[in-house]
C-alpha cells in the first residue's frame, strides 16, 4: 500500500461538488480545510423525522417529514411570512418569523412539491410548522432515510449541506489494512472504514457517546498514531553524548545562590547528569509547582555542559521573562566566569552577537522565539533548555535542536500535568518532578470577594503601603472595552495612580515597548513603585521576592492554571503573602468552581487536575496554547484508559523492529500523516 491511497482525503474542500469559495471559507470557520476534516467533524446529535403520509398521522409538537405542494404566499408587514401548502386534501402553512421573501420564494416556489421536515404544531385551530430545518427536493421521499446526523454549524452553513459534503467526503474513504496488531484490538470494534461509516449514522442517542464500539475504535486509531510520533520523534534522535564534569562551576553557583538544593531538586539533577553522562540523548521534562526551583536545576545542568566544552540555549515564550532570565543567570554566573547573552526579536544590532554565537565567544544564551531564526547558528550548541514547554511544540523544539549536533534537551513547565495529559503530550520525554519547595517558603493565603466590595479592598489597599509590602493589581485588558465590560489595566492604573500617588503606582502591559516594561519593573523591584498594576504579561517569571499581595481583579474570567501561575508571583520569600480574588456579576458555575479550588489549596498538582476537566490542557505536539489537544476523535477528558493502551502499544512494537516493515506498520506509518501533519513530526516520522 503506497500513500497515494490517501490523496483523494487531502483533496481541497473545493473538489466536493456544491462547495465554492464562500462555503471554504464557512468551512474553514470550524477548522475544516480538506476532505478528511470533514470525515472527522463527527455528529453531536440526531435528527428523527418519519415520512408523514397526511396531517391525519401527525401529533402536535411531533417531528415530521412531509411532502408538500406550495399554493401561495402570505406576506403581511409585521406578521410571520406565511406560505401556503397542502398535503391531499389538507391545508396547513410554514411560517417564517424572519423573513428572507426572495430565499423563501426560491427555495419553495409555487405549484412544486418539496419534502420538508420539522415540528408541526396546532395554532389557532390551524397546522402549522415554523422554520423548517431541512427543505428537500420531493424525489427523495421514496429513499427518505427517517434518522440523520446532526453537526456542529457555524454561520452559513445549513445542516443538509454538512450532511450533503460529508456523505460526499465518506465516498472517499479507501479500504485499508488493519493497523491494530490483533493483541490491542477489541472484538467489539468494526474496521477502520467501517467505524467512520457507522459514526456517521447514528441511530440513537447513545450511538454518539465515546465508549460506542466505532467511536471508540477511532479514538484509539488517533491516539494510537499520536503514541507512535511521538515514540517515533523519540526513537529517531536516541544517539548522543556523554557530557560529564567535576562540578567547579556548579559548586560556584550554589554559593552564589546562597542556599542548599532541596531533596526533590537533587533528585532532578541526579537524574538529568546520569541522562548527560550516558550516550542517550536526553530530552527530559523537569515537572514542578511555582518557586519549585526548576531554574536553578536547569542552570546546574548547563554548567555541566560549558565545563564540558559545549554551549547552551535557553528558550522563553516572552521578552519579559527573557529579560527577568537574563539579569538572574548574569547574577549567580558571574563568579563562574560564564559568558551570558540576551536575544529578542526587537534587539538592534544583532549580528555582532550571532558572530559571538557562532566563534563560541557566548556560552550561554538567552532569547525568545528569535532563538529559532536560520540566522542563529552556534559553534557547538551542548544543551536547550525550553522554559514554559506549553508554549512551544515538538516543531519548535526541533528546530532548536537541529542548531547543534545530538543536542540533548531539558524541558521545564511551572503546570503540572495530569498522568492522561503527560501521555498525551510529552509521551517522547523522561520526567522529573520536583515536589518540595524551596525551605522557608510560606502557602499563600487566598480569599474570594466580589467586585461590590472594592471600595474596601482600595481602603485595605492603603494600610499595606503603609506598611511597605508590594502589591500586584492584575487586570484582564489592557484598556476599555466597548464589547466587554470587564477591568481595563490602562483604567486601574489611573485610578490608583489618583489615590496613592504616581510615584508608588507602575503599570506593565504586552502592548508597551521593552524599556516601558524594565523601568515600571525595576521601579517595582528596587524602587519606589509599590503597586504593580499589570496584565497576565507578569505571568511567569517575575521575580520580586518582597511582593506579598496578589489582587485579581474579574478573576472569574482567568483559567485555573493561569490563577495558579499568577498567585505563585506573590510568597516567593520568607513572608506571609496572600491572594485576592475579586469577581464580577453574573459568574458562571464553573467561575465559582475555579475559585474555589483556588481557596481551597495550593497544591498545583490538584489545580492541574481540575483544571483539565474544566478547561483543557494544551496541544503540545503542534503550536497551539490553549484548549485541549488537537483531537478530533478522542476525548482527553475521558479517554484515560485507551490513552495507556495505545501509549504501551507504540512502546512494545516499536520495540520490535518487524512492526514498522509489516502490512500493518506500513498502514500505520500511511495513516500517520492523517492524523499528525506537523512538519517536524512528518520529518521524522516518514520512510
Amino acid at each position: 500500500m503506497r500513500p497515494e491511497i490517501l490523496f483523494p482525503l487531502f483533496a481541497p474542500l473545493s473538489s466536493l461538488k456544491g462547495v465554492g469559495p464562500s462555503l471554504v471559507k464557512t468551512l474553514n470557520r470550524l477548522q475544516i480545510k480538506c476532505v478528511f476534516d470533514l470525515v472527522c467533524h463527527l455528529p453531536v446529535g440526531v435528527a428523527h423525522f418519519p415520512l408523514k403520509r397526511s396531517l391525519k398521522e401527525c401529533q402536535p409538537g411531533e417531528s415530521v417529514a412531509l411532502v408538500v405542494k406550495i399554493l401561495d404566499y402570505s406576506v403581511p408587514t409585521k406578521k410571520p411570512f406565511k406560505v401556503m401548502c397542502e398535503i391531499g386534501n389538507d391545508h396547513f402553512n410554514l411560517t417564517f418569523f424572519k423573513a428572507y421573501p426572495k430565499s423563501i420564494e426560491t427555495r419553495l416556489p409555487k405549484g412544486q412539491q418539496r419534502l420538508i421536515c420539522g415540528t408541526i404544531e396546532r395554532f389557532l385551530g390551524e397546522w402549522q410548522l415554523a422554520h423548517p430545518e431541512r427543505i428537500a427536493p420531493a424525489e427523495v421521499a421514496p429513499y427518505w432515510k427517517e434518522k440523520s446526523p446532526l453537526y456542529p454549524l457555524t454561520a452559513g452553513l445549513f445542516q443538509n449541506q454538512a450532511q450533503r459534503f460529508t456523505e460526499l467526503a465518506l465516498g472517499r474513504l479507501p479500504d485499508l489494512p488493519e493497523w491494530i496488531p490483533s493483541a490491542y484490538q477489541n472484538k467489539a470494534w468494526p474496521s477502520w472504514k467501517t467505524a467512520f461509516e457507522m459514526v456517521h449514522t447514528p441511530q440513537v442517542e447513545s450511538d454518539l457517546l465515546p465508549h460506542h464500539p466505532a467511536r471508540e475504535r477511532l479514538a484509539f486509531d488517533e491516539l494510537f498514531a499520536d503514541q507512535l510520533a511521538l515514540s517515533l520523534v523519540r526513537n529517531s534522535q536516541t544517539k548522543g553524548k556523554a557530557i560529564t564534569s567535576t562540578g567547579p562551576l556548579k559548586a560556584k553557583i550554589l554559593k552564589s545562590f546562597g542556599h542548599p538544593l532541596t531533596p526533590g531538586q537533587r533528585k532532578a539533577l541526579r537524574e538529568i547528569e546520569d541522562d548527560m553522562a550516558s550516550t542517550r540523548r536526553m530530552v527530559r521534562l523537569i515537572q514542578g509547582d511555582v518557586g519549585s526551583g526548576k531554574t536553578l536545576v536547569a542552570l546546574l545542568a548547563i554548567a555541566d555542559a560549558i565545563e564540558a566544552g559545549y554551549q547552551a540555549a535557553f528558550l522563553v515564550p516572552t521578552e519579559v521573562l527573557a529579560n527577568q532570565h537574563a539579569k538572574t543567570l548574569i547574577k549567580l554566573v558571574a563568579e563562574a566566569g560564564i559568558s551570558v547573552a540576551l536575544l529578542t526579536s526587537r534587539q538592534k544590532q544583532k549580528h555582532v552577537l550571532y558572530q559571538d554565537l557562532k566563534d563560541g565567544k557566548v556560552q550561554l544564551i538567552v532569547g525568545t522565539h528569535a532563538l529559532l531564526q536560520e540566522s542563529v547558528q552556534f559553534e557547538n550548541l551542548g544543551l536547550v533548555v525550553i522554559d514554559e514547554q506549553h508554549r512551544f511544540g515538538v516543531e519548535q523544539r526541533i528546530n532548536l535542536t537541529s542548531k547543534g549536533q545530538d543536542v540533548d534537551v531539558l524541558i521545564m513547565t511551572a503546570t503540572p500535568i495530569p498522568r492522561s495529559l503527560q501521555l498525551t503530550a510529552y509521551g517522547d520525554l523522561e520526567v522529573s518532578r520536583i515536589l518540595d519547595k524551596p525551605q522557608g517558603r510560606q502557602p499563600i493565603q487566598t480569599r474570594v470577594l466580589g467586585l461590590n466590595r472594592l471600595d474596601e479592598v482600595v481602603t485595605g489597599l492603603g494600610r499595606l503601603l503603609e506598611e511597605g509590602q508590594k502589591v500586584y493589581w492584575v487586570c484582564p485588558l489592557v484598556e476599555e472595552s466597548e464589547v466587554m465590560d470587564l477591568a481595563a489595566a490602562t483604567d486601574r492604573y489611573e485610578h490608583l495612580k489618583a489615590l496613592f500617588g504616581a510615584e508608588k503606582v507602575g503599570l506593565v502591559h504586552g502592548r508597551q515597548k521593552t524599556e516601558e516594561k524594565e523601568t515600571a519593573m525595576a521601579a517595582f523591584k528596587d524602587g519606589t513603585s509599590q503597586i504593580l498594576v499589570a496584565t497576565t504579561v507578569i505571568e511567569v517569571g517575575i521575580d520580586v521576592r518582597d511582593a506579598t499581595i496578589m489582587i485579581i481583579e474579574h478573576a472569574e474570567r482567568f483559567g485555573l492554571a493561569q490563577l495558579h501561575q499568577l498567585r505563585g508571583r506573590v510568597g516567593r520569600g520568607d513572608k506571609n503573602s496572600h491572594c485576592l480574588l475579586l469577581y464580577g456579576y453574573p459568574i458562571s458555575e464553573i467561575g465559582k468552581r475555579r475559585l474555589q479550588v483556588m481557596k481551597e489549596t495550593n497544591d498545583g498538582f490538584r489545580i492541574a487536575e481540575e483544571d483539565l476537566h474544566l478547561r483543557g490542557g494544551g496541544d503540545v505536539l503542534g503550536t497551539k496554547q490553549s484548549g485541549l489537544p488537537s483531537y478530533r476523535l478522542a476525548d482527553p477528558l475521558t479517554c484515560g484508559p485507551l490513552l495507556e493502551k495505545a501509549y504501551t502499544a507504540a512502546q512494545e512494537l516499536l520495540k520490535e523492529d518487524p512492526y514498522l516493515k509489516s502490512p500493518q506498520g506500513r498502514a500505520a506509518r500511511i495513516l500517520l500523516s492523517l492524523f499528525r501533519q506537523e512538519k517536524g513530526i512528518a520529518r521524522l516520522t516518514s520512510g
